[in-house]
């Protein structure tokens, strides 16, 4: 007996101990979980997030591009320095770690509208003759790839260095970051958007001086540009980011693990939270000497895709994630300590088609990144994380801080009365380069959501989340710009994104409602005409009505999909995606037909919108 109460009181003592472990480590508290079945995830989105794309990969044009035509477009990095963005990724011409490769950058004052990329580190020939040990394959007429997990270092003399690795890929499935590629480069980006030379900052063994295209950073005559450098390989914290490419015995390096993109932030008492792939995580006590147990973060659900982590400008802290074992939907998590994350919310839950095949190239919104710390603080307080989709387009996302997934007001929009640059603060949008969601001004002089698309593989979409309700109503008032093509859906959603209610102004002059299985028209519509639509709707006996223009025409109709409430409208210029799935083949190894190629664009403005409760 007293044996077994020896061990009962072991057994009580281990639990307490592993709970007040897990406290002190990154843990995820709340309770939604991820339905990967859906893009979205089945999350609720943030209010107020504004994603736009960067560049949208274009093989058959790249002048609409970025000039190479390059499909593989990944692993974007973020700074913020003298009033302006700098976003620099990799990209390869076909799949990743297929060379030749290059790195690319480009800039922003506002964050919505960037510069065409250009091209700060160029292919690299790797002299011929050269092999790797242990791998199969010797260098004939090759070109290296590039592989970094860090793209920035502001010094503490102000200025901002950009780096890159060139790294062997001798043959396919060989490793780019296996400690054997050729070395780091760095140049240094000047106030006026000029750039320093080349330089290697740090080689991996059997390159240095004399069998490299650029030379060594101690050459430069800007001892400015020296200090910066060695100022950053005096710095644990940034070193931890180097880990993957550099030899694994390097001594730069704190912690000697095949952990793989790290980032940090700091916690109120001096620590510092280490993330990693697979929602890994450490704490230092001594600015990342030395470091605790890694381990994987309690309840967090993250596989291979890259994890963010900071503190917000309201003194709370976010992780911005995939969180599923596929990369999508892209969402964040909320902590009031920097340990315990207690929420799931959506930021990005689109997933367009994979316009061009290649060697691991996955489908989603991934490989997120903000701005780490010393790299600049935006103005505006929110949080900014970039990322790419399906690997191949680049994307940003502004996140309003402080983050809630909770509508207070019903809206009551009117764009043109609105103050300018603040019209769409409240809406959630989606804004591809050749569908951009904007406020612009009709031709008649006022100002109105504008949701435009010439493309033929994605869409437009904004969105306004509103307090939950069963009885509402709505109105809002749409000029088509056109009537004989594109496609604008309008929908009532509940908060998980399940549509009840679909109205359409189709491509061939219809304005119908979705009704089970078919369609009911409602009128044909005009071109250039102003059509306001006023709607009620009960969610507990499933009937809504519509009417258009003071009643000129009218309709009655069922849900075509029961829920219990709704919460947000949605303005869309294409059909309702649901690929891919967790069952869609892995890699796609085909290219979509005319993939660079436009339609005609359609445009429709919307003047305002007004909902309330019944």
């Amino acid at each position: 007996m007293i044996l077994s109460k020896k061990i009962l009181l072991l057994f009580i003592a281990i639990v307490i101990a592993a709970k007040l472990s897990a406290q002190d480590t990154v843990h995820y508290s709340g309770s939604t979980l991820v339905n990967a079945d859906y893009s979205d995830g089945r999350l609720h989105p943030v209010v107020g997030v504004h994603s736009i794309e960067i560049l949208r990969a274009n093989r058959q044009h790249p002048e609409t591009s970025e000039n190479f035509g390059w499909t593989y477009n990944h692993q974007p990095m973020l700074a913020y320095w003298h009033n302006k963005f700098y976003l620099e990724y990799l990209s390869d011409s076909v799949g990743e770690s297929v060379p030749p490769g290059h790195t690319l950058l480009t800039t922003s004052e506002d964050g919505y509208h960037w510069q065409k990329p250009a091209e700060i580190f160029p292919r690299y020939k790797i002299p011929d003759g050269t092999t790797k040990a242990g791998v199969q394959g010797v260098a004939n007429n090759l070109y290296s790839v590039m592989h970094q997990r860090m793209g920035f270092y502001t010094s503490k003399s102000g200025r901002l260095l950009v780096l890159g690795f060139y790294g062997i890929v001798l043959a396919p499935h060989d490793d780019p970051n296996d400690g054997k590629g050729i070395g780091r480069v760095v140049r240094e980006i000047y106030s006026d958007g000029k750039m320093s030379p080349i330089y290697f900052i740090h080689y991996n063994p059997a390159w240095n001086t004399t069998n490299t295209l650029y030379p060594f950073y101690t050459k430069s005559k800007d001892k400015g540009f020296i200090d910066a450098c060695n100022e950053l390989m005096n710095t644990p914290l940034m070193m931890m980011q180097w880990v993957e490419e550099t030899d694994k015995k390097d001594s730069l390096i704190p912690l000697h693990k095949d952990y793989k993109a790290f980032n940090f932030y700091h916690l109120p008492d001096g620590r510092v939270v280490g993330l990693w792939k697979y929602a890994l995580t450490s704490i230092s006590k001594d600015e990342c000497k030395t470091w605790g147990a890694v381990t994987r973060a309690p309840h967090f659900v993250n596989s291979n895709a890259k994890i963010w982590g900071q503190k917000t400008s309201d003194g709370k802290y976010v992780t911005v994630y995939n969180p599923s074992e596929f990369r999508w939907p892209l969402a964040l998590s909320v902590s009031k300590d920097g340990l315990n994350y207690t929420n799931l919310l959506l930021v990005n839950g689109e997933i367009p088609p994979m316009r061009y095949g290649g060697a691991y190239k996955s489908y989603g919104p991934q490989y997120t990144r903000g701005i780490i710390e010393g790299n600049g603080i935006v103005p505006d307080g929110n949080l900014w994380v970039t990322y790419s989709m399906n690997k191949e387009d680049i994307w940003i996302s502004e996140i309003p801080v402080p983050i809630t997934d909770t509508a207070y007001s019903y809206p009551d929009d009117d764009f043109n009365k609105l103050p300018d640059g603040k019209e769409l603060l409240k809406w959630n949008y989606y804004s591809p380069q050749w569908c951009p969601v904007e406020i612009t001004k009709m031709p008649d002089g006022e100002k109105a959501l504008t949701l435009k698309d010439w493309d033929p593989f994605d869409y437009a979409k904004a969105e306004r989340i509103f307090p939950e309700t069963k009885n509402l109503s709505a109105s809002f008032t749409i000029i088509p710009g056109q009537n004989n093509h594109g496609q604008l859906d309008i929908e009532f959603q509940n908060a998980e994104g399940t549509a009840c209610i679909r109205l359409t102004f189709d491509s061939m002059g219809n304005l119908k409602a979705k009704s089970g299985y078919r369609d009911k028209n409602i009128l044909k519509y005009e071109a250039g005409k102003t059509y306001t639509i006023d709607m009620t709707l009960n969610t507990d006996n499933r009937f809504y009505s519509v009417s258009v223009n003071s009643g000129d025409h009218k309709m009655n109709n069922l849900f075509f999909a029961p829920v219990h409430s709704v919460e947000r409208i949605v303005f869309r210029t294409g059909s309702v995606r649901r690929f891919p799935n967790i069952d869609t083949p892995t890699d796609q190894d085909y290219d979509l037909p005319n993939a660079g190629e436009k339609t005609d664009t359609a445009i429709y403005y919307i003047k305002n919108l007004k909902t309330d409760a019944l």
